[in-house]
């Protein structure tokens, strides 16, 4: 079976300082070895709603040509 999608984002996370699901955007926070660290952001109130750990594709070794 084909795989019909990779990563998903959100949009909307509920802030519970707004009170309700408010637009969200994702800010960098850390390359890490395995992949990146997103923090949500409510665009209403600037907090923090959430994170998110996009894992890194899985890399063959390195292969030398001489």
């Amino acid at each position: 079976m084909e795989q019909s999608f990779d990563q998903f984002n959100a949009s909307l996370l509920y802030c519970q300082k707004c009170g309700r699901a408010m637009p969200v955007r994702a800010r960098l926070l850390l390359i890490l070895p395995d992949g990146e660290l997103y923090d949500y952001l409510c665009q209403g109130c600037g907090g923090s709603v959430g994170s998110k750990t996009e894992r890194a594709p899985a890399r063959a070794g390195l292969i030398t040509v001489r």
